[in-house]
């Protein structure tokens, strides 16, 4: 049994730690086929160029094993700052159709966050709709769910460039 001394130093660790959790969508059009959009997540050469290169940041280590269960490992710094490290496991994998990735990020040493994230390519008239979820958990010291979001839309803007090279 606990006594009530104990109860209130778990409760107050319980306040210091915290998670926000959510959901965003991201909806962006692509002036290509399903195809190609599918070949710049699933091709680890593409992916790299448009995912873990450019955008400020200075790419470390990229590793991608494009498989349901297969790892990716992205790690990268901004400036001088800590290293942020992505760890991503494959759940579900459609050609040219779909992609679900469970992914935890952490800067340095501290995980701040989890994720699930889903994209989906639709054809459409003019090319390809990605449709992008995340769910995500935050955790305390993380960049939170709207820069996270902000950060999705300049990769997302990235790969808009990658298509058209």
């Amino acid at each position: 049994m606990k006594s009530e001394a104990n109860y209130g130093v778990e409760k107050a660790t319980m306040k210091e730690r915290s998670v926000i959790h959510s959901t965003f969508v991201i909806e962006r059009s692509y002036p290509t086929t399903p195809q190609r959009v599918f070949a710049a997540f699933s091709d680890p050469s593409k992916k790299s160029r448009w995912f873990a290169e450019g955008g400020g940041s200075v790419m470390e280590e990229f590793e991608m094993d494009f498989r349901v269960g297969g790892v990716e490992r992205t790690r990268f710094r901004f400036n001088e700052g800590p290293a942020c490290t992505n760890e991503t496991i494959y759940q579900d994998i459609v050609p040219n159709r779909r992609v679900v990735f469970a992914y935890t990020m952490a800067l340095g040493d501290k995980r701040i966050s989890s994720s699930q994230a889903t994209v989906e390519l639709l054809p459409a008239e003019k090319g390809t709709e990605l449709i992008f979820t995340e769910q995500g958990a935050f955790f305390e010291g993380s960049d939170g769910p709207q820069i996270r979001e902000e950060g999705w839309r300049q990769l997302f803007g990235q790969l808009a460039s990658e298509l058209e090279s």
